[in-house]
């Protein structure tokens, strides 16, 4: 087979090294793809979001299956291009990603379909968000822009000077664009994050190991939000009670929710998940792999991912037999100091050869090019080093062990990535 991925970060570096195992395929293309995917794949400089560009291609090369793993071309319809043309493409249609694409959709589903999540409204005027944070909302609350905003559109305001401010940034001053047209507001929930990956073909939902992200920018949980630090799988919070539950109330109904709706979902669906003092609710739902979950999740999978795909497209995943391995897994984001507001590109990274052939240790890369024969550092998140272990310990410390394998001059990364398992003894 022929495979084509679209997307340029950590996650399709992981996807890109579970498609190279497979036996089905002996050839990778990927678009735009980053320096650390060039190893399994031919990058190709089409961006993302050049549809017809991307279909052109996938004809041209005769490509068997495309699979999409950034958020931006599923919201913005690729699947559906892909679809119109006969090919074979993972991932949400147009009018199924919108799961992600709108938080006002999203909640509007789980309150229709008594799916748990926070008490919301969703406004799409300023003043009238104003009235109601001064009137009816309790401290702290939550702001969300309703579209996509790299996992950066959510404010947690304590006070309603904090409130007033975030509307202001979200609906009129438009810090993150079109996608503050519309705002939820959402109650403050308290508990542990979890987030929980699933394959799903429409109608049959498998869901992945479960995983837990580190949103903020510092240790301890200070500093701005990113698009997610690091990462470790299994989380030692997701019982088997709370999977007992979602999955009654939570997983297959969505799936169930989504087909009622006329938008049955073949892809991915990422559940973020509160878990709270009244049982688990959903925070947010995505329609892809999560970054930097994916690499964590990933190297665990003891399928074929490519079958699993094709399975999910072709409505034929109630044969597939999920399964992973019984160990964990760790990743620390290296990311450059500065992010997520200011820093400097094209340092030179060195080190990467340190991860060749060693057993259980991935370094996947985020933001990364090849310039003159060097690979120097692309963007805010430049690599995830990944480290598996027997138990989530072991990972932990041989994932910090492999960081120092690494080195770039504004290497920056957080030093409690699983901090919290220290809490479960």
């Amino acid at each position: 087979m022929k495979v084509l991925i679209v997307g340029s970060g950590g996650r399709e570096h992981a996807i890109a090294w579970s498609v190279a195992k497979s036996p089905k395929v002996d050839k990778i293309y990927c678009a735009p793809g980053n320096a650390g995917i060039s190893e399994y794949a031919e990058c190709v400089d089409i961006s993302a979001m050049e549809f017809e560009k991307l279909a052109d291609f996938a004809e041209q090369h005769k490509v068997d299956l495309t699979i999409i793993g950034m958020d931006d071309p599923l919201v913005g319809g690729i699947v559906d291009v892909f679809e119109e043309r006969g090919l074979k493409v993972f991932g949400p249609r147009k009018n199924a990603a919108i799961l992600e694409g709108s938080k006002a959709f999203s909640k509007d589903l789980m309150k229709k379909y008594n799916i748990p999540t926070a008490a919301y409204e969703n406004f799409d005027n300023a003043e009238e968000a104003l009235a109601y944070l001064r009137t009816q909302a309790g401290f702290p609350i939550v702001l969300k822009a309703d579209g996509l905003a790299l996992g950066k559109g959510v404010l947690i305001c304590n006070t309603l000077e904090e409130a007033e401010a975030g509307v202001q940034q979200i609906m009129e001053d438009k810090k993150f664009g079109s996608a503050g047209n519309t705002m939820v507001v959402e109650e403050f929930m308290t508990g542990r994050e979890v987030s929980v990956l699933s394959f799903v073909d429409g109608k049959t939902i498998k869901t992945m190991t479960s995983a837990q992200d580190h949103k903020r920018a510092q240790d301890g949980d200070q500093g701005l939000n990113t698009g997610g630090m690091g990462t470790f799988s299994p989380s030692p919070f997701y019982t088997k009670e709370v999977d007992e539950f979602c999955r009654k109330y939570i997983y297959q109904p969505t799936v169930d929710a989504m087909a009622e709706e006329g938008r049955p979902f073949k892809g991915i669906i990422f559940f973020g998940l509160m878990l709270t003092e009244d049982g688990p609710k959903v925070l947010e739902y995505n329609a892809r792999f999560g970054d930097p979950e994916a690499q964590v999740v990933l190297p665990r999978m003891k399928n074929d991912i490519v079958e699993v795909m094709e399975a999910c497209v072709d409505g034929t995943l109630d044969q597939i037999d999920l399964q992973f391995e019984e160990n964990a897994a760790v990743c620390v984001v290296l990311a450059s100091e500065g992010y997520p507001v200011q820093y400097e590109k094209g340092i030179p990274i060195y080190g990467l050869e340190n991860f060749k052939d060693k057993e259980g240790f991935y370094c996947f890369h985020a933001g990364t090019k090849l310039q003159d024969n060097q690979i120097v550092t692309n963007g805010g998140r430049v690599l995830g080093v990944t480290a598996k272990g027997a138990d989530l310990k072991e990972a932990r410390k041989n994932a910090y062990e492999a960081v120092k394998w690494i080195d770039f001059s504004n290497k920056y990364m957080r030093h409690d990535i699983g901090k919290a398992i220290d809490e479960v003894e």
